[in-house]
């Protein structure tokens, strides 16, 4: 099992914890991890972009000028593509990027980026983030003590004043134990996480 320390708020070493190996030992699969970060920005794409086709453009009806005897190219038509105003050739058509990945390859996906931010020390340990008032000023200063810029901060459920006071500090994201997902766990340098959310990650993915 991987040893990691545990810090308070205040950033000194209070501790160490076992990890879970099912969960932060797991043999580290890049294809899947990059499957599932292309389908989570494919599945976040709008997928509304509209060009009109030839068929879609108005006008045009007539032949602009008879087919023999004028000394130009024959034209069928003022909106094909070649000429300004005409429709676009292969015109992009609203359409879903989405594609679905199955339970077992998301979830080894998710183990694949935990471990990996174990392996690279990367992996934060906190034995609790609690505040009795919503204060950004104070979630800033326990990333301080961590020395921690960007970070995913994972909470256990519940902790609404520590969610508040973290919405508006630049490059922290706040996630709970059922909400994480592997696109952010790689998008951000350092992953942090409550004792209680650890223990919440375990059950949920062992």
């Amino acid at each position: 099992m991987a040893n990691v320390s545990v810090y308070n708020i205040e950033g000194k070493e209070v501790g160490t914890i076992d990890l879970n190996d099912a969960v932060f030992g797991v043999e580290v699969n890049e294809h899947l991890v990059h499957m599932a970060v292309v389908s989570q920005l494919a599945n976040k794409r709008q997928g509304t972009q509209k060009a009109k086709t030839r068929s879609e453009v108005s006008g045009g009806g007539r032949k602009p000028w008879r087919q023999k005897g004028t000394g130009h190219a024959r034209q069928g038509s003022t909106r094909a593509p070649q000429w300004t105003g005409g429709g676009v050739v292969f015109a992009p058509t609203p359409r879903d990027y989405s594609f679905k990945m199955n339970k077992k390859e998301k979830r080894a996906a998710l183990k694949s980026a935990l471990t990996s931010k174990v392996e690279e020390k990367k992996f934060i340990v906190v034995d609790e983030i609690s505040f009795d008032e919503i204060k950004t000023k104070n979630f800033v200063n326990v990333m301080k003590n961590l020395n921690v810029s960007k970070a995913l901060v994972v909470l256990e459920d519940g902790n609404r004043n520590v969610e508040l006071s973290a919405r508006n500090v630049a490059d922290i994201k706040t996630a709970k134990t059922n909400t994480i997902n592997v696109y952010d766990v790689l998008k951000y340098n350092t992953v942090i996480a409550t004792k209680a959310a650890v223990a919440g990650i375990e059950e949920v993915y062992a």
